[in-house]
């Protein structure tokens, strides 16, 4: 049985998208430790930051298309 990737999207496509959830990310966790990182809002931002700060790492590039920039 082969594995088929969640989603497969362009070159170029893929580092936009990987920069703006990692900036995303780093201010959602931002925002939980200044809400206080040991409380639950805290806890909830930095977690959700955690989690789309590493949600590009599911997505497989598209190797078909050309990188030239």
């Amino acid at each position: 049985m082969s594995e088929r990737p969640v989603a497969s999207i362009a070159p170029r496509t893929y580092r936009w998208l990987d920069r703006l959830t990692k900036l995303g990310g780093v201010a959602l966790v931002a925002a939980g430790l200044e809400a206080g990182g040991g409380t639950a809002t805290g806890l909830i931002l930095g977690l959700s930051g955690a989690a789309l700060a590493t949600s590009t790492v599911f997505l497989t590039i598209d190797s078909s298309e050309s990188t030239d920039e």
